[in-house]
């Protein structure tokens, strides 16, 4: 379990750069009490709609969605617990995770006997508050600091949780980039938790300025950027979506990307799908700490889209991974525990990723009968220094040997140990000689 040590104060909301401007987002977006359906969750779709062409769509309540139903949308209003002469002790206005998400509405007068079982509290942090719901039982709860609940008199409590349970709709966002292709690349960020940073606005933010980014140039393949509610949004999606699924080349689930810790990469249930393979590539050559892990049917809605039935090749991105900062699910995933230069970091790290992915090609070779004349087509010249020259020169060995028609770029680059950038540079060089030609994908 790691302790992130946070600022003493919030970092300074930096505009003119991608950290900052995404610090900025969060920030704005912190206070909007989020659930997997309601007014919060349409409000931070609302808001990142004025960043990109969001789509927003109501799914209504009793939808069937496989083995699941679209619930009951839920909206609270306020909540608090009193004593009996008029103090406040716990009141949602001052956190909105001090109410147990998707509770029942209830008002009424509790022994504190009574009222414990609907309590919770972390004792090993006694001054945050964690993070609960309650989506599929018919309950309620709050959540307060340890401190408070064992500071609480025998005596009779105020309770009110002015809340709404009923029909309603589920609401998903979605914007799609065309590209040249009919293929599309997927990513996807839950948009469902309440007051809390890492876990998981900084998916939502990452998600948000990596669209921006994807829009701005022509694309390879069609991408579509994703931010529902976990689980039940993403199964809501698939339901909606099977004849695409098809289309699907590769993804990436975006969740807890704006600690400092280093990397986390969680491959596909496939385990060796393009994106495993580039997402491995580019941080085994970036130098940048990060450790990859295997597939396993539980996190975040990699596990929906990897399901037996659907089998997308879909990774997940995380830096420090869900349940392994301390923080996770508490008050303390504030705005103190996320830093720009992460955010900034975490979407670099996409783009480059993405940026293989588009540039993967498959060529063949058109001299492939012993070594052509690289010196003479111009390509032996110096360029840079002799180190860099070398593994210039060594790429275009390397490139035109497995152009066969078999091994695509990143064949190549994982070969011989030489970065993607690298080898691309090379097979653009040969192929504007007349020695490659690419295939069709």
């Amino acid at each position: 379990m790691t302790t992130v040590v946070p600022a003493t104060e919030p970092p300074v909301a930096r505009a003119g750069d991608p950290g900052g401007e995404m610090y900025a987002l969060m920030t704005r977006l912190y206070p909007i009490c989020r659930s997997i359906t309601g007014d919060g969750l349409r409000e931070t779709l609302r808001i990142i709609a004025e960043y990109i062409p969001l789509t927003i769509r109501e799914v209504p309540t009793g939808t069937q969605v496989f083995d699941w139903q679209v619930p009951r949308e839920w909206n609270i209003a306020g909540a608090y617990i009193k004593t009996a002469s008029g103090e406040t002790v716990v009141d949602f206005r001052d956190s909105n995770l001090h109410v147990m998400s998707y509770s029942r509405p209830v008002r009424g007068r509790f022994s504190l006997e009574e009222l414990r079982p609907h309590l919770f509290s972390l004792p090993d942090h006694p001054d945050w508050i964690p993070y609960r719901t309650t989506y599929y039982t018919d309950a309620w709860g709050f959540c307060l600091q340890h401190a408070r609940l064992a500071a609480l008199a025998e005596g009779e409590y105020e309770v009110c949780i002015d809340a709404s349970l009923g029909d309603g709709h589920l609401s998903l966002g979605e914007v799609v980039i065309p590209g040249r292709r009919g293929e599309e690349v997927l990513i996807s960020t839950h948009a469902c938790h309440p007051s809390m940073c890492n876990d998981n606005l900084s998916g939502i933010v990452v998600a948000t300025f990596l669209a921006r980014h994807l829009a701005v140039a022509p694309r390879e393949y069609t991408y579509r950027v994703l931010f529902v509610p976990g689980m039940i949004g993403a199964l809501t999606w698939l339901a909606l979506n099977e004849d695409r699924l098809p289309k699907i080349r590769a993804g990436l689930v975006l969740a807890c990307v704006g600690d400092p810790g280093g990397f986390t990469y969680k491959r596909s249930r496939r385990g060796d799908a393009e994106i495993d393979r580039v997402m491995s590539h580019v941080l085994r050559t970036s130098g940048r700490t990060h450790r990859i892990v295997e597939f396993s049917p539980d996190g975040y809605d990699e596990r929906q889209y990897n399901s037996p039935g659907f089998d997308l090749p879909v990774g997940a991105l995380s830096r420090t991974p869900h349940g392994q900062f301390a923080e996770y699910h508490t008050s303390a995933d504030d705005l103190t525990l996320v830093r720009p230069e992460s955010l900034a970091e975490s979407l670099d790290l996409v783009r480059d990723v993405l940026d293989v992915l588009e540039a993967n090609r498959t060529y063949q070779n058109l001299s492939p009968k012993g070594e052509p004349r690289l010196g003479a087509r111009g390509l032996y010249r110096s360029m840079g220094g002799r180190v860099e020259r070398a593994a210039n020169e060594l790429a275009l060995l390397w490139v035109l040997n497995l152009s066969d028609g078999r091994h695509s770029l990143l064949d190549v680059a994982e070969r011989s140990g030489l970065t993607f950038p690298v080898v691309k540079s090379a097979a653009d060089a040969l192929a504007g000689v007349g020695l490659l030609r690419e295939l069709e994908r």
